[in-house]
């Protein structure tokens, strides 16, 4: 039975100002890259059989995995599929605003012109179809966002709407999933 491996992104200035981030390019603190080199020491130590890193093309992801793949020796390409979620209208706006909350419970809604919650899960689910179609041969480390976190629980386990919309984990987390 094979598996995958996800973290989120190290931290960024918008997650420290609590803010929405989205498909908006935002870079890491110095926290952020620390986090990202103490999640490869972990890693390397404790020898997780990982083949190889996908990550999304965003700055903050991109950045985590590449210091990830620096200490581990891992190799690491962009995935665009893992690319974060547009939230449209409240990206830059505060993560715990009451419309938002409401507006992360409907998932046809694009945000104004950002991306549906369905299309986002129809991406990653394809994703991780294709991975779990080579999961016997490779093991990868999934480097993403928050709300990528989310689609990818669901794929694994049944969630409620509000389980769904309120599912997080820290920065540099790393979690595993079996198929």
């Amino acid at each position: 039975m094979g598996h995958v491996y996800f973290t989120r992104h190290g931290q960024t200035i918008w997650n420290v100002e609590r803010k929405i981030c989205g498909a908006t390019d935002v870079g890491l603190t110095e926290l952020g890259y620390a986090q990202a080199t103490e999640l490869g020491e972990k890693i390397k130590q404790n020898q997780y059989q990982i083949d190889e890193i996908l990550y999304s093309p965003l700055i903050r992801a991109a950045e985590t995995a590449k210091t990830i793949a620096k200490v581990t020796g891992i190799p690491a390409r962009a995935e665009e599929r893992l690319r974060e979620q547009c939230f449209g209208k409240y990206e830059g706006t505060p993560r715990r605003g009451e419309e938002f909350q409401e507006a992360k419970l409907h998932f046809i809604d694009s945000y104004d012109g950002g991306e549906t919650m369905l299309k986002l899960a129809q991406r990653i689910y394809n994703l991780l179809d294709d991975i779990k179609a080579e999961s016997a041969d490779k093991t990868y480390l999934l480097v993403a966002h928050n709300g990528i976190s989310r689609v990818i629980r669901s794929y694994f386990e049944d969630m409620t709407n509000e389980e769904y919309a309120g599912f997080g984990i820290r920065n540099c987390e790393i979690v595993k999933f079996t198929f």
